[in-house]
């Protein structure tokens, strides 16, 4: 789920990458990294939020008008600051790329690459073996100056080859700056332009919309599945689409990834979780009727849930508070390395607002339920803080499967909802009552905002997975190598290999 941003200015861009990058620090703060390109390549990344990454005498040195920067949340690889990105290849041309997503045949085109190219592979990460897949195809056209037709045939050939999910943005010297997505459009992937006094435009292309509001862009298009945007030195836009489409993108982006200030493929982000609130405020209202369960105040569990509790409680008649105050220097506690992190982290996040709390029955509303760890901590200090009676509803339904297109979600044995049943996991979790949403109101949530969008990938939810390489023997065979290769945790620093068309800061 990492952040990706990619600019062609007027000036240097890099002060703009930089405020992008943090626009987007909700998807990755693990590593980021920025390279820009002024007739060489300047790169500097590493390990941390992208204001400890970057300082003043780094962005003095990343010269260029056109550049690409990157957050990481990893879900291939390591924590090894080797892994942060962009990365980087001399020939053809010298192509640097980002890359948000996951290559489920990661094994096969490593090898493929080891043999074809006669190359050698710094990291684990699949994001290297992806340049190098594109760089091999390129390098095949045997062609001195690389014009669209050119680079369009070039990547036809790379989406045969490439399985899972991938939004990428490539930066290719002396010619431009290019968009692509996979047929399914897993990951989002949005360009936007900006008219300038000069009259010569300014293109971004971003994750997600919000970060082009901030930087004055407007947005184009999406870039659709199966598509090339090509945008060349001279301004012009080149769009392809290269391959048969199966749109289907991450339902988990509308209920928790995304920022709700986003738009993704022309669906609100904020208006969709309204809609999830309204439908589950209906299932929830059934239940209290028939159970005569009391109701005092809905509470979001901050931040995600916000927009969703809102809906739910007027659509319940029933006051809405904030009761509990997140520490905002704390990372999200989905996205940590490391379930024991995960948990350490949960009991300094929230703080509650006993005077909202104490004597009341409480509806807790939450983006959805993973291991159950989280939801357990937050019903216990709600309890502590004295409310009567603690009822949680999840915004999402159950989570059943692992994710395997890009979001690091654990082995399907570690998904609560695969152990237990609704009554059992209410009782793990120390909630009077469990409410979750239904699978068909939340892809009905989404799908209102954008109709031509049928089919979204819920596969964490129904397990039905949009790429056809992903059987259940596929799924096992994933989880072992994730098993056998368990992250040890971060690595401070690593060492930087140069050449003389990459300049390192």
């Amino acid at each position: 789920m990492c952040g990706i941003l990619g600019i062609m200015g007027n000036g240097d861009v890099a002060q703009e990458i930089y405020d992008g990058l943090t626009t987007l620090q909700h998807r990755g703060q693990d590593s980021a990294g920025i390279m820009t390109f002024d007739g060489h390549f300047n790169l500097k990344k590493g390990n941390g939020l992208v204001r400890d990454v970057f300082h003043t005498k780094n962005m003095l040195r990343l010269k260029g008008n056109m550049g690409i920067g990157h957050v990481r949340y990893p879900t291939a690889g390591s924590y090894d600051a080797a892994e942060a990105q962009p990365f980087f290849v001399n020939s053809p041309f010298g192509i640097a790329l980002i890359h948000n997503g996951n290559l489920t045949n990661y094994e096969q085109l490593k090898n493929q690459v080891i043999k074809d190219n006669i190359r050698y592979l710094n990291t684990s990460s699949d994001s290297e073996v992806l340049i190098n897949v594109v760089a091999n195809e390129i390098l095949k056209l045997n062609k001195l100056k690389l014009e669209p037709k050119d680079l369009f045939r070039a990547m036809a050939k790379v989406f045969k080859r490439l399985k899972g999910s991938y939004s990428c943005i490539m930066m290719i010297a002396d010619h431009g700056l290019v968009a692509f997505r996979d047929p399914n459009g897993i990951r989002p992937l949005v360009l936007g332009e900006r008219h300038t006094e000069s009259l010569v435009k300014e293109y971004v292309f971003s994750s997600e919309s919000v970060a082009l509001a901030g930087m004055g862009f407007n947005i184009l298009c999406d870039v659709q599945p199966g598509e090339v945007v090509y945008i060349d030195t001279n301004r012009k836009v080149h769009h392809k689409q290269c391959v048969k489409t199966d749109w289907a993108p991450c339902i988990f982006e509308f209920v928790y990834l995304a920022r709700p200030d986003s738009v993704l493929d022309k669906v609100s982000v904020y208006k969709t979780r309204l809609r999830m609130g309204n439908a589950l405020a209906k299932k929830i209202k059934k239940v209290l009727l028939k159970e005569k369960l009391p109701i005092d105040v809905v509470m979001p569990v901050p931040d995600t849930a916000r927009s969703s509790a809102l809906a739910v409680a007027e659509e319940l008649g029933v006051k809405y508070r904030e009761g509990l105050i997140k520490n905002r220097y704390i990372g999200r506690t989905f996205i940590m390395p490391g379930q024991a992190i995960r948990k350490k982290s949960i009991k300094y996040k929230l703080m509650p607002i006993e005077l909202e709390i104490r004597g009341k029955n409480i509806l807790l509303v939450d983006d959805s339920i993973v291991r159950g760890n989280t939801c357990k901590k937050i019903i216990q200090i709600v309890r502590e803080a004295g409310a009567k009676n603690v009822y949680f509803a999840s915004s999402a339904p159950p989570l059943r499967n692992p994710c395997v297109y890009g979001v690091d979600m654990p082995s399907k044995k570690d998904f609560i909802a695969n152990k237990l049943s609704i009554d059992e996991i209410a009782k793990e979790i120390g909630a009077d009552k469990l409410f979750y949403q239904e699978i068909d109101d939340l892809i009905w949530a989404a799908h209102e905002g954008n109709k031509k969008i049928t089919k979204f990938c819920c596969a964490c939810m129904d397990g039905k997975y949009p790429t056809k390489e992903i059987t259940m023997k596929r799924l096992d065979e994933m989880e072992e190598i994730r098993n056998a290769s368990e992250r040890p945790g971060a690595v401070e620093s690593a060492e930087n290999a140069s050449d003389d068309q990459l300049t390192l800061i």
